[in-house]
């Protein structure tokens, strides 16, 4: 494989600027931070490469070295014999480290290493060392399709701790580097499984590793990272962060790279940096291709404007540059979206006789574009041409047109084209049967449209609120009030009640920004509408109310509720109890739950935490207690809050015997405690000079990558250099600098 030159000097990027790179946070802010000096040492370029270590396996035993012989005579004689029948004798005695040893003496014989460690595999899991020498071997073999596998297939097990398995898994591919293959190509692949895992940042810690080795990540791979992170949200601030870094740790980026880069820039809008970046592309030694300029010019398209997106087709054309089917789509698509279908096909039939074959996403298009301005001639003269070319309409491009001849009131054509849709097993959707009970509807043909309404249940699809509306709207236009309303109160009687749904979402937004008075409204026109509030409805509406201090509003409702014979649940008791205990009316609160327990209604964790909490906010800890034991009497189990209301109130009262108990059992039971429980141990005990236990829970947070106070790192450095470990006090001193200083300035430039 292609490998850049460790010399930097002439495939170094500049740097994009904060302004280029955006601001929006990134999913790993720890991820791309890093020293650049450290890592421009480790090229060579103010010191020397790191060498690799030499493989010194454990010997073997007189015993041992007399069973591998036989094992690999008995291999090597072997004719047309199966190698589990040569070997059956030798399966009892078999260990993994014979495994190594036999591995040894056939290492040249690349097809026997692999039958002979996929017999091994039968008997037992081999051993990290092992896997990593049949990658090494593969690797020099040319066989990097096998190591990928090998590599792959350790890594997506089950309960695998990433953290613990990376550090394993790279020392022994480092260790077993030199005598089994010494070929650079094996981190690489590494580095891809690592990726396409979506564990990044394991990925750059093998990136950063082999720095100091003298080996750089082969661009191919780093593209792969690139692409990875682009497609999700949270990642393409930080392909742009590495874009920018790598170059000076010895990545020489290629034109995929750069378009790669340009799609993320396009995405985020940041259509003018995206362009510069394209301009740039020559000087950085990358000529721009097709794909940068077709990427950049549905940039355009996408936010609307068609003028650039057009001179840089006319720039393609200058530089040699044919545009292609994805150049072509970009332009008709925005065309179409904005009514301009006339200028659309046009671009269609030039796209066609620069031999460019459209696609049905192109006609699909166009054909809907052409139905809603009503031209439905042109939409079926195009529906016609599409299927000439062998290009098979979709269900979307019938629904195109089964919308528009619903909206001209053709409803014998649709009905027709929606048959030849079945007929060609394509299976209509919401869309397609609501267009078509609509266009019943409109038709004034009811009896037709409840039958398509009936049909469409019975395919297993749900109505939704555009399809009941369609059938309300029909029947009133009818003058059928009566039948209207009728219809309203069947759904809900068939436990359709989408439209309460729509209702309590409306409700439950409204509440959520204070307009208590407004969702109160939406729920009387609920009520004119045929449709009663649910418990969903009310326990929404007491929320609000417990939230902004109405205890007696909410208890109002809460007596409405009962009245029309709706049951509450325990969702509506929790949002009374953390109304109570907000309000700081615990006793309230303890007479609820003592109300709750006479009539039946089982509490969950959520009702005890909210008054613990209360409890543990006064530093009343045996209140808190009394709760805690009531919880458990009563069979409820403990949730994660549940245990991190409890530490942090027992480390407030120094109660540190039991804040260590509780911790230890949260973790037993594979809850994770927040930092606000892990900062509130360690000061606790340190406080209580439990230095060891503070120290097992300090590492324990960073394990699981959390981030300590200042206090506590500055605890830990003081106590690592009081004790002389001075290598475990300036590794402390970097984290904190990264955490608290590097992190923070960036945050603040961004």
């Amino acid at each position: 494989m292609k490998r850049c030159i460790i010399s930097l000097s002439h495939c170094r990027l500049p740097i994009l600027s904060s302004f280029q790179l955006g601001s929006a946070p990134g999913v790993f802010p720890f991820f791309f931070v890093g020293s650049l000096s450290h890592n421009l040492s480790s090229l060579g370029l103010s010191g020397t490469s790191r060498p690799f270590p030499d493989y010194s396996p454990k010997k073997p035993t007189i015993t041992d070295a007399e069973l591998v012989l036989h094992i690999f005579t008995a291999i090597k004689q072997r004719r047309y014999e199966p190698l589990r029948r040569v070997l059956k004798p030798f399966e009892s005695k078999f260990r993994p480290d014979h495994l190594i040893w036999v591995l040894v003496r056939i290492k040249n014989d690349y097809e026997l290493v692999i039958d002979f460690f996929n017999w091994a595999c039968l008997r037992r899991d081999p051993t990290l060392e092992a896997r990593c020498i049949v990658v090494q071997i593969a690797v020099s073999s040319k066989h990097p399709k096998t190591a990928h596998e090998l590599i792959r297939d350790f890594w997506v097990k089950p309960k695998l701790d990433v953290g613990l398995s990376f550090s394993h898994f790279v020392e022994r591919l480092i260790y077993t580097y030199k005598n089994w293959g010494s070929n650079p190509l094996v981190f690489d692949i590494f580095f891809q499984v690592l990726v396409e895992a979506g564990t990044f940042n394991e990925a750059r810690k093998l990136f950063d590793k082999m720095l100091n080795y003298g080996v750089i990540i082969s661009v191919d791979s780093c593209n792969l990272l690139l692409s990875r992170l682009s497609n999700t949200f949270t990642g393409v601030d930080i392909a742009l962060k590495i874009f920018s870094e790598f170059p000076d740790m010895g990545v020489c980026w290629n034109t995929a790279s750069h378009n790669i880069i340009i799609d993320s820039l396009c995405r985020l809008g940041k259509l003018k940096e995206a362009h510069s970046l394209l301009r740039e592309m020559e000087s950085r030694g990358c000529v721009p291709d097709v794909i940068s300029y077709s990427t950049l010019v549905d940039g355009y398209c996408h936010a609307g404007d068609l003028q650039r997106a057009l001179e840089l087709i006319g720039e393609m054309g200058l530089k040699d540059l044919k545009p292609n089917a994805f150049t072509y789509n970009s332009i008709i698509v925005f065309l179409c979206k904005n009514s301009q279908v006339v200028e659309a096909e046009r671009v269609l039939r030039g796209m066609m006789s620069h031999g460019i074959a459209p696609d049905n996403v192109v006609y699909t298009a166009l054909i809907d574009a052409f139905c809603k301005l009503g031209n439905l001639q042109a939409a079926y003269w195009l529906s016609n041409e599409m299927q000439n070319r062998q290009i098979v309409p979709d269900n979307i491009t019938y629904t195109a047109l089964i919308c528009g001849l619903c909206r001209s009131g053709k409803m014998v054509e649709a009905d027709k084209l929606f048959h030849e849709m079945l007929g060609k097993r394509l299976n209509p959707d919401e869309i397609t049967y609501t267009a078509v009970i609509d266009g019943y509807c409109k038709a004034g043909q009811m009896k037709e449209a409840f039958a398509v309404h009936n049909q469409m249940v019975q395919m297993g699809l749900t109505p939704n609120i555009v399809t009941y509306t369609a059938l309300a709207d029909g029947l009133c236009k009818q003058g059928d009030l009566e039948a209207a309303n009728e219809l309203l109160h069947e759904m809900c009687s068939k436990g359709l009640e989408l439209n309460i749904y729509t209702y309590n979402s409306l409700i439950n937004g409204l509440c959520k920004v204070e307009n208590t008075v407004q969702a109160v409204k939406l729920m009387e026109d609920m009520e004119l509408a045929g449709l009663h509030p649910d418990t969903i409805t009310y326990t929404t509406l007491m929320d609000a109310y417990c939230k902004s201090g109405e205890m007696v509003r909410a208890h109002e409702l809460l007596s409405e509720m009962l009245d029309k014979g709706l049951q509450p649940t325990v969702v509506t008791f929790n949002v009374l109890m953390n109304g109570f205990c907000i309000s700081g009316m615990l006793e309230d609160a303890k007479r609820l739950l003592s109300w709750m327990l006479e009539k039946g209604i089982k509490p969950n964790a959520t009702t005890y935490n909210s008054l613990m909490k209360q409890y543990c906010i006064g530093n009343d800890m045996r209140s808190t207690i009394e709760i805690y034991k009531g919880m458990c009497t009563q069979g409820v189990i403990s949730d994660s809050n549940t245990y991190d209301i409890l530490i942090k109130g027992h480390c407030k009262a120094r109660n540190m015997k039991e804040a260590w108990y509780l911790h230890k059992e949260m973790v037993s039971k594979g809850f994770s405690p927040r930092v606000s429980s892990y900062n509130a141990l360690i000061k606790g005990l340190f406080k209580k000079k439990r230095f060891a236990e503070a120290r097992e829970i300090f590492d324990e947070m960073r394990r699981e990558g959390f981030v300590a106070d200042k206090e506590i790192y500055n605890y830990f450095v003081d106590l690592n250099y009081d004790e002389g470990n001075i290598e475990m006090t300036l590794k402390l001193c970097d984290e904190a600098i990264e955490n608290f200083l590097v992190k923070k300035t960036h945050n603040e430039q961004r």
